[in-house]
């Protein structure tokens, strides 16, 4: 960075008082907070964390210096803030299937169509109009239970509770189901994912490697004990 790019040292010095104001505000809203999800709280933590990431960039840009402390944010990195005693909230699904047997998706289509009139093909009969008559058919819950007789692969999943001041009114997001949902709003978040099962495998064989290193340590160290050829 050229010398006329750097922050200036009142900037450095603004923020380094920026970052103060904060603390004061942090541990006052702490003070005063009401439950363990008070909004006024987690605002404020917002604010600290900002602050402090302001800071530190400039004092590194001026002086090539860091700050000793970092202000964690929760795993997924968006900190709740939304009401700290919710009168309503909405359930987001998503659940990924990859089409691997198309040919028993459709047939169980059309066993569904055969004993229900309503259940009609729109289109030419493929995968896509299957999925909507099984779909019409089944709660999504039972499909999810019973993905291998539609000849589907189970992909990741996620499962949000998001929070909300007030119910809304009949028809009012129907134009948009997903587009209202603020991360920020996200009580609680469930995933189901491959990757999980391979994190634990890997552990899984560190722990066996640990597990043989120690045995083979056991054995060498008694005389007298020798390991099969």
């Amino acid at each position: 960075m050229s010398d006329a790019a750097l922050p200036t040292v009142a900037e450095v010095r603004a923020a380094a008082e920026a970052v103060k104001a904060a603390l004061d505000r942090h541990l006052a809203a702490v003070e005063r907070r009401i439950g363990d999800e008070d909004p006024d709280v987690y605002a404020a933590f917002n604010e600290l964390a900002a602050a402090a990431e302001e800071y530190d960039e400039l004092l590194y840009d001026r002086y090539d210096e860091v700050t000793p402390f970092e202000i964690p944010t929760p795993e997924d990195g968006v900190p709740y803030t939304g009401p700290a005693e919710p009168a309503a909230f909405s359930v987001l699904i998503r659940r990924d299937y990859a089409v691997v047997e198309p040919a028993r998706l459709i047939a169980q289509a059309e066993r569904v169509a055969a004993h229900d009139r309503d259940a009609d093909f729109v289109h030419d009969g493929g995968s896509a109009d299957a999925l909507g008559v099984l779909f019409g058919e089944y709660e999504p819950d039972e499909i999810a239970s019973r993905y291998k007789d539609f000849g589907l692969e189970e992909g990741d999943s996620t499962l949000w509770i998001a929070a909300s001041e007030e119910v809304a009114e009949p028809g009012e997001w129907l134009g948009s189901p997903f587009g209202h949902i603020d991360p920020q709003d996200v009580l609680h978040r469930f995933d189901v994912s491959s990757v999980f099962d391979e994190e634990t495998d890997e552990f899984d064989d560190v722990e066996d490697e640990d597990a043989e290193d120690a045995e083979d340590e056991d054995k060498t160290a008694r005389p007298g004990l020798t390991t099969p050829a």
